[in-house]
This record gives C-alpha cells, structure tokens and sequence, in this order.
C-alpha cells in the first residue's frame, strides 16, 4: 500500500513528535462532514495543527472512522498529547501505566472495578495512538502489531496482578513477593495466535491458555488448585473483556485449550502434557509454533513449551502433517468459485489469497521441515518466509511476493477493524461503502485498489497452489466448513444451515469432538487424518437424508460404541456410493448403520456386482452362509465367524430392502434362510463336538423347530429366534457309547443348551441371535429339550387351543430329516384334528380379548397389537386353519393372504372380505418390517422422518397419508374379525 511523500520523513525517530512524522493521509470521501466535525474540536488544537499533514489525517478519522474519531473528539486534550509527543515515548507511557494497572498501592487489595477503568482508559487512548501512527505512516506494520501485542501482554499481565494480590488480601494465595505476585505462583499463560507470534490485529481477540502447577502453586492448605486457577482465568477474562461506559480492553478466547468442550479453563501441566502426547492434533501443533509465555511464571510456562517441542517439532519430516492442515485449509473455504476472486464482500483473512494462505504456507512448511532444522521454529510470519528462503524451501521470489502481500493484506485488515474497532476481515459489500473504504486504505478509489487486491491475492494463490498443488479437493462443492480450533466460524454454520442441518452449532461443536478425540473411535492420528480429509464430503451425504442432524447424531453414537473408526472411514473417503448409502443408513436404518460401525467391510458386499441381483432361496443363502464360514478349527472361532457371516448377511438383506432390491416380504424371507442357516451350522458344530466327548446315542435323532415369524418365514432385521428342541433315541438303549457316557434325556438336554450358548453368547464379534424356546411343551418349566414322542402324546392329547395355533406357524428348521419327516407329520395332524368350528372361534375371541386387556395397544403405530392389526390377521387366520383344515386340508401351511384367498374359495369367508384381509396384511406387515429395520428403540415412537420414510416405502404420499391407510385397514381388518368370529 503506497503512501504519497509529503515533504516530511515520515520514518525519522527519535525524538520527534509524531505530528512532524506524518505522511500523506487517505483521501476523503465526503469533505464536507469531515470538516464539519473537525471544526468541533478544532479549538482545542494548537493552531499549527489545524493545516498540514495533522489536519489532514484528522479529516481521514472524521470522514473513515466513527471509532477513531469518537476516540479524538471525547477527550481533544489527550488527542494533542500523543500529536505533540513521540509515539514511541506515549506507547512506553501508556504501557507502563497497562501493566502497572494490576498492583495496588498500599491497599490490602486491588478495587477491580478502578482496575478495569484504568486499563479501559489506557486501551482507548492506546488504540487512538497506534491508529495515528499506523494511518500516518510513521510506524511499519511490523512496529505497529508489536505495539499492539505489547499492550495486550500488559493488560493480561495486570490483570492476573490484580486477581493473585486480591486472592493473596483474603488469605487464599500466598505469594513468595507481594510485589511480583506471578514470579513462582505455579500460573503458565500462554499466549497463541498473533498475540504470540507479537503479530495482533487492532481489534482482534486475544488467544490465551491457562495452565498451573498444582505443586509449585502457594495456595492456602486444602485449596484445590484446579477451581482456583479456573476462577482466576474467568476473572482475567471478565476484567478485561466486559464492557462498561469506559468500554473494553481485549475480547479473551480460551477455546484453544485442550478439548475446551469438556475441561475446565484452566488445567495442570501435567494434563496438558498428556494431552497433547497422545490426542494432539496436527491443527495444535500449527498453533503451538506461535505459542509464548506472557502472563504468570515465564520460566515455567518456557520450561513447558521445551517439553512440548516432541510435540511440536517431529523428528522426522512430516509430511502427514502438511495433507492435515491442507484439508482444514480446503475446508475453510471449499467454493469460493474455484479460482475467482470477487473483491465486494471478499474475506482477506480466510478468502482465497488471503493472509490464512500465507500463514498456512509457513506453518506447514514449519511442521514438515521444523524438526531437523531448529532455524524454522520462530513464531513470526514475515521473519520465517526469510528463514525459509535462506534455508532453501523456498524462492526468492515466494519471500518477497509473499511476505509484500501479508503486509498489504494485514494493513487493510487493520483498516477495516479501524472503522469501527469490530474484528472483521470482510470488505464491505455496498458500493459505496467500497469506495469509500479504498480511499481509507490509501487509494484514489476503487479500482485502484481492487488491482492491488488482487494483484497481492493471485500471487498468494501461485505460491499456495504450487505448495499443495498435489492435494485432493473433497470439499469443492459443498461450501465453507472448517472445525479447526475451537470457535464457530459464521461461514461454516452458514454453510452448515445451507445444508439443511437444523442445529449447526451442534453439528460444528460435535465434529471438533472428533477432532479432540472425544470418541475413541476417532482418537488415532491416522483416523484424525482420514476424517479431516472425509468430513465435507461425509456431511454433503448426511445432508442428503430427510433428517442430517439425526443422521449425524447416529454417527455420533456409532463412533462412541467403536472402538476403532479408521477402516471405515477410509472406506468411506474411497467410495462415494457406500458413503451415500451409509448416510441413507444413519438416517433411515440407524440398526444397518450400527452393523457398518461395527464391522465396515459388510460395506464391501455393496460394491459386488451381485448387490442388485439377489440370492433368497435358502439353499442358497445356506451355501453362502456355510462359504462365509469356513471350516473353522476352533469353537471360538466358530462362534465369530458366525456372528461375522449372520451379521454381514442381514446387513445386506436391511440394505437391499432399503434400496428397493428386495421387497419387504423378501427381506423376511432372506431374514428367516439366514437364521435357519445359523441355527443349522450352529447344531452341526456343537453336536459334533458333544458326541465326540460323549458317544453317539443309539438311535438318536434330533431336530429344531422354529415357531412365530421364523417360522411363517417372516423374520424381521431384529427379530428373536423361537425354537423348539424335539430328539429321540432307542428306547431298548438310552445311554450314548463314548468314554463319558450320559443317559440320552441328559446328553440331549445339555446339547440343547449348548446349541442356545452357540446361538446367543456375547463375544468379541458380537451377538448372534436371542433365543426363547417357551413355546416348547410345558412352557418355561422343565427341560430345555422334549422328547418326540413326548411332544406327539402332548399335541394328540394335553396341548391347548393356543398351543396348536402356535403350531399353525411352526416348521422344522434343522435337524435329522427322518425326524422332521415324522414331526411335520405330527403337527399336520394336530392342526387337522376335527374341532367344533364354533367354540374354536369363541376360544380365539376370548384369547384376543384376554391380549387386549392384559398389553392393551400402544397407539396407531403399534402394527401388531392394535385392534385390526397382525394380531388380529394371524388369529383370524389361526382359527379358519383350527376350525375347517379337517374339511379344507389344504389351508394348513399357507401365507396369510393366501389362507384368506383359499378360505374364500371354499365358503369359509366372503370374497371381498377376503381381498381386503389380504391387502390389510400385506400392507402392514410391510411397514412393519420396514419399521422394525428404520425404527431404533420402541418402533411405535417413529420420528417424523421416518414416518414419511416408511410412508414412501409403501407407496404412500406422506406419514399423514400413511397413518389414515394404516388407521383404515385395521378398522377394516376388526369388522371383518368381529363379524367372522362372532358368527360360528
């Protein structure tokens, strides 16, 4: 930014006034009202002053700056004194009196309040002096942000003076030298950002971490040191960033402390130590290149930066690091049209070619090549390009273009913030106040300055863009996101908002919890990597489901059970489609989305070709069951294989019915080919096992019955398994022959239950299934297993009415075939048995009234309980196969809506009756399954989202139109029941 000469020097030093170093001030906009307000103090300026270089930079405050001039014109008096002295000689003073603000004078403790309104006035006048000298050319901008970062050292230096001597009058610190309160007082403040590389912004916060040392600490005897020092830091901070009449001194932000989401403001060294030695991140070790002790025990807090230089400065060349902070970079702003710059509303800090792209440029460049040469360690931007360039890393011409643009860019930074001292890096977007804004930069007008602009900010980019030239770009499309450090970047929630997430706060602050390593599933270096590269493209999918902010809650969730996250995540980077449908999953299907967390390469079934074309016969779902399986040598290993090969197989079943490949009432049919698989590989192993310990028994056989939706072949993604246990054996010879020999009751018993264990342990892989084998003839009473001709006398002559409806959906699912044969045999007959069709449906009727009473419903979602819902289908089912199979045989073994089709075909129900008891099945028997896959948790409690979701699965417009269908067909579905029943 040049500066027309003004025939005075404006670099002399000395001495000299800075009225007398003044160059040429900005050119006005808007004379008129600048001369009108300078002729309002213009009596209390000596009269050389009221032509010349000092007038004419008092016009520019007028005209520019309503902050600047409100600054002049409150107090003329202190306006004339920074003009008449050196500005070298009023920042000493106004420093001094900054930090000697904190230290009461005789008094048992400092009066806060007075504290704060000196260091208020000091900031003011501070502020109002380095503005003069910036706008007047007379410091560079390197004089100007020391100036700036000496003062805030000051003030945060008074200000723990006066918190530690307070706490030292009420007898809760004692410090070695009232005098020097923070000499060995255990406090480490460091100072970040551009507060410690002395590079602050003229209105920026100040970046600051409290640390203590709870052993060198001189507090009262029992006090803990974490509430105090904690109180102390948010005391500091109040005092200097609360605003009054006399205004502020320094906004504070701690939000660059270690995971500042979950710990307390100020931590001990040795927390934050292990903090960063083993959940650092490459973002921290960037921001501790800038690091400095400036308030507290100096040496203690340089004795802590020595040990954290491991930390900071890897041994070796670290190339990860400089893909981690690259993909932070891209996040912060992944459109901001490619390669164009607009300069209306431009963002010179984080914009394309702004001063974050020269920062980004010596930081990385530091933490990949700091380690081994120790000359690139300093905390300055400027000095380190040169350091960069001396050391070979880079160009001249990168010194020079680079270090010339930051100085552009830093001083329209300050210019902007000057106007009305707000922390903004935005040009204004308003014509004319662009305009206006180029002439307080320095230029005759706008064009002018928008060729500097972008002069500066295309070379910026050259450079950058050589310097990552080889990164990816996952972000491109999806807007600014950055979850670096710890604050809220506006254009990320905005970005965020865009989206469609609800709660953008809540998304940002839950993905900087990734990032701090909250969930152990992120908490490696390697997954903190992957996922900075993955989270824009990750919550683009999250953004395509009906509900992001579910969607990325379930994730959440998922990262918290996991222990760890790395091969899905990769995965996930590779693959646009799996990240789609993993998203589709956390927000539909949060059970197929907990499988994928659990084990990420169920994923890669999705990739082969074979997705789209899908096996449900159970032959071959069992041969695919039985590849996936192995031969393993271990029952242990067995037991996981099992649990991998179920679990991978459901997935795919939930994802195929999710995408539409397989109908409800094929996904139940793969559900239930897979558990009868299961259940079947699981009998061979343990019997093989058992009988090898303990002999064969003598013509023993066995089999497995499965019962309710298993055995309809109906089977849901989290149904339990009911199982029945029926063997035989030679009645002549009942003892098995192996060296330990049992009675064959016992050995079949024991097999059973370790058939149940094989079924249902928890291990490391997981669970395979729930069993409940109550079904079995005397209930939950007795032996876990039945003998067959047991179970035969008890159909023929004990079981209830109830047992044989049970029995209208039970089928024989693993075991000897001879026995199967025989046991299918028995429960034809038990269902075809004549019966008075009158008091069966009088039994049924009772029994559904007894159910109603007893569970009641739990509203229009409850599918299965609800007046006219399953229950009361399957009933009605169970009673026409009890009542007329001995005439009609045939009705024994069929689906639900063909039972009510061949009931209609024999007389036993009206046609249309019929009709519309199957469509009713059909329909809710599909939400159901559908339910049963999106619905975590109590299903009659679906979200709104996955009520429109279980809507558009059935066809229906919406959830208000599928709970009238739902509402309509089991109204339907009661009158028909009651009508069928009630007449006998």
């Amino acid at each position: 930014m040049s500066r027309r000469a003004s025939g005075r020097d404006p670099q002399r030093g000395g001495d000299a006034p800075l009225a007398d170093r003044l160059g040429r001030a900005p050119p006005l906009s808007n004379p008129e009202a600048a001369e009108t307000r300078l002729a309002e103090i213009a009596g209390s300026l000596p009269a050389d002053w009221r032509a010349g270089p000092a007038r004419d930079l008092l016009l520019a405050l007028a005209d520019h700056s309503p902050f600047l001039w409100s600054l002049a014109a409150r107090d003329p008096e202190r306006l004339a004194r920074l003009l008449r002295d050196s500005p070298e000689a009023s920042d000493a003073r106004i420093l001094g009196d900054q930090r000697a603000a904190g230290r009461s004078e005789g008094a048992a403790a400092p009066d806060l309040d007075a504290v704060g309104t000196r260091l208020r006035r000091n900031r003011a006048e501070h502020a109002l002096l380095v503005a003069l000298a910036d706008i007047g050319g007379v410091w560079p901008l390197e004089r100007v942000t020391a100036a700036l970062s000496d003062f805030a050292d000051a003030s945060v230096s008074a200000a723990f003076d006066a918190l530690l001597l307070q706490a030292a009058a009420s007898g809760r610190f004692r410090p070695s030298d009232p005098a020097e309160p923070q000499a060995g007082s255990g406090l480490v403040v460091l100072g970040l950002g551009k507060l410690g590389g002395r590079e602050l912004n003229y209105s920026s916060d100040i970046d600051l971490i409290v640390f203590f040392d709870p052993e060198a600490a001189p507090l009262k005897q029992g006090l803990e040191p974490t509430p105090f020092f904690t109180r102390l830091a948010q005391g500091a901070a109040k005092l200097l960033q609360e605003r009054t009449r006399d205004g502020y001194v320094h906004r504070v932000d701690y939000r660059l402390r270690p995971d500042p989401g979950s710990t307390p403001t100020a931590m001990s060294l040795a927390s934050a130590y292990v903090y960063y030695e083993t959940t650092g991140q490459n973002w921290e070790r960037a921001a501790f290149i800038k690091a400095r002790p400036m308030a507290g025990d100096i040496p203690a807090g340089e004795k802590f930066l020595a040990e954290l230089t491991p930390f900071v400065w890897r041994k070796y060349f670290d190339f990860a690091a400089i893909a981690d902070v690259h993909a932070m970079k891209r996040q912060i702003h992944a459109v901001r049209g490619h390669e164009a710059l607009a300069v209306a509303g431009h963002d010179i800090k984080l914009g394309r070619g702004g001063i974050r792209e020269i920062e980004f440029f010596v930081q990385t460049q530091q933490l990949v090549f700091g380690g081994r040469r120790p000359i690139l360690r300093g905390r300055s931007t400027v000095p380190m390009l040169g350091r960069l360039h001396e050391d070979g890393w880079i160009s001249e011409s990168a010194r020079d273009e680079l270090g010339a643009a930051y100085a552009f860019l830093r001083t329209v930074e300050h210019r902007l913030q000057m106007v009305r001292d707000e922390q903004t890096q935005r040009l204004p977007t308003d014509g004319t106040e662009l305009d206006a804004f180029a002439r307080f930069a320095g230029f005759a007008d706008r064009p002018a300055f928008e060729a500097a602009l972008l002069h500066h900010a295309r070379r910026v980019q050259a450079h950058y863009a050589l310097l990552f030239e080889a990164g990816p770009d996952l972000s491109s499309e999806v807007g600014d996101l950055v979850f670096s450090g710890a604050a809220d970047d506006p254009a990320t929630l905005a970005t965020l908002r865009s989206l469609g997430f609800r709660e953008p706060e809540t998304v940002a602050e839950t993905v900087r919890g990734w990032h701090f390593g909250r969930r152990a599933a992120v908490r490696s270096a390697r997954a903190r990597e992957v996922l900075t590269e993955l989270v824009p493209a990750l919550l683009k999918a999250l953004a395509g489901t009906p509900d992001p902010d579910a969607a990325l809650a379930n994730l959440d969730r998922a990262f918290g059970r996991m222990p760890a996250a790395v091969e899905l995540l990769t995965i996930l980077r590779e693959h646009e489609r799996l990240r789609l449908l993993f998203a589709d999953l956390l927000g539909s299907a949060p059970r197929l989305a907990g499988t994928v967390a659990f084990s990420p390469h169920v994923l890669d079934a999705v990739i082969d070709p074979d997705f789209g074309d899908p096996v449900i016969d159970p032959e071959g779902i069992a041969a695919h069951y039985r590849a996936l399986l192995g031969q393993p040598a271990e029952h242990e290993i067995f037991l996981d294989r099992s649990r991998d090969a179920a679990r991978q197989m459901r997935f795919v079943a939930g994802a195929r019915l999710l995408s539409g490949i397989l109908t409800p009432k094929g996904a139940g049919e793969a559900f239930s080919a897979i558990a009868d698989a299961a259940v079947s590989t699981a009998l061979e192993a343990v019997a093989g096992r058992f009988f090898e310990e303990h002999g064969a028994v003598p013509g023993g056989r066995l089999v497995v019955i499965g019962y309710g939706r298993l055995g309809t072949r109906q089977l849901t993604a989290e149904s339990d398994l009911d199982l029945v246990v029926l063997y035989d054996f030679d009645p002549e010879d009942r003892t098995s022959a192996g060296p330990k020999r049992l009675d064959a009751a016992v050995a079949y018993n024991r097999l059973t239950q370790r058939l149940v264990a094989a079924l249902t342990a928890p291990t490391r892989r997981g669970l395979l299934y729930e069993v409940d084998l109550r079904l079995r003839p005397g209930g939950g009473q007795g032996a876990t297993a039945t003998q067959f001709r047991s179970f035969r006398s008890y159909q023929s002559e004990e079981a209830e009415l109830w047992e044989h409806m049970a029995l209208t959906r039970a089928r024989v699912i693993a075991g000897d075939p001879s026995l199967a044969e025989e046991v299918s045999a028995v429960i034809g007959e038990a269902l075809r048995r004549p019966r008075e069709a009158r008091a069966v449906y009088r039994s049924v009727r009772d029994m559904r009234a007894t159910v109603e009473r007893e569970k009641g419903d739990h509203g229009p979602l409850d599918l299965k309980l609800a007046p006219g819902g399953l229950l009361d289908l399957d009933f009605l089912g169970q009673a026409l196969v009890l009542a007329h199979a001995h005439e009609h045989p045939d009705l024994v073994g069929l689906d639900a809506p063909a039972l009510f089709a061949r009931a209609a075909e024999t007389g036993l129900l009206d046609g249309g009756e019929a009709e519309r008891l199957a469509q009713a099945y059909r329909l809710l028997d599909d939400v159901h399954q559908w339910q049963r896959l999106m619905v975590e948790g109590d299903p009659t409690e679906a979200s709104a989202v996955a009520m429109a979701r279980l809507a558009r699965a059935a066809n229906l417009p919406d959830a208000k139109a599928l709970a009238a269908q739902l509402a309509a067909e089991r109204r339907a579905v009661r009158t028909i029941f009651d009508r069928t029943l009630g007449r006998g």
